[in-house]
């Protein structure tokens, strides 16, 4: 994520091309927010990783068994951690061997959707805070104003609603309103 001048943990992440920070999710299958960690660009992705899934001690993890994660957190060192410290297995989703062009990867569009809701919160378009700490309370509540508008939609009466299925509404348009 570019980031405005100033701050702490800056960095250039050349395969990506982004000065700044990056930050790493950790979401449930519903796309929904476990942890969050903002770092320098320039942290690798599975270096990062060891102390995101750190903070899923503070979480209920009693039925996870598996996390999910892209092919550039392959590393040995991680494997070997979450090996010592975690109760679940990591998986690492891969293009399939000799695919060419987009290929749609199982798992993976949950994250890339969480990040697409997060986009459309105005305060979280471009990283203006200085502190780390800030930036990732601010993700947190992104996410606390989309559950909030899930559990209580905008336009509806009754004082508790369930959304089925195939609704005509797209999932970002719940998250439009600027913080």
């Amino acid at each position: 994520m570019d980031t405005t001048s100033g701050g702490e943990e800056r960095g250039r992440d050349n395969a990506k091309n982004v000065d700044g920070r990056k930050r790493h999710i950790l979401v449930d299958s519903m796309g929904l927010l476990l942890a969050v960690l903002v770092t320098a660009a320039s942290v690798d992705d599975a270096k990062a990783a060891a102390e995101l899934f750190g903070r899923l001690d503070e979480q209920p993890m009693g039925k996870v068994r598996r996390v999910f994660a892209d092919r550039k957190y392959h590393n040995y060192a991680l494997y070997e951690w979450v090996e010592t410290n975690a109760r679940w297995e990591l998986v690492i989703v891969r293009r399939p061997d000799g695919a060419k062009g987009w290929v749609k990867l199982p798992r993976r569009w949950t994250v890339e959707r969480t990040f697409a809701w997060l986009g459309t919160c105005r305060r979280l378009s471009k990283d203006r805070e200085k502190a780390v700490r800030s930036s990732e309370a601010f993700v947190k509540l992104a996410m606390i104003h989309l559950m909030l508008n899930r559990l209580e939609p905008k336009g509806g009466d009754a004082e508790f609603q369930y959304h089925t299925g195939n609704r005509s509404r797209g999932a970002g348009r719940a998250f439009s309103r600027p913080l």
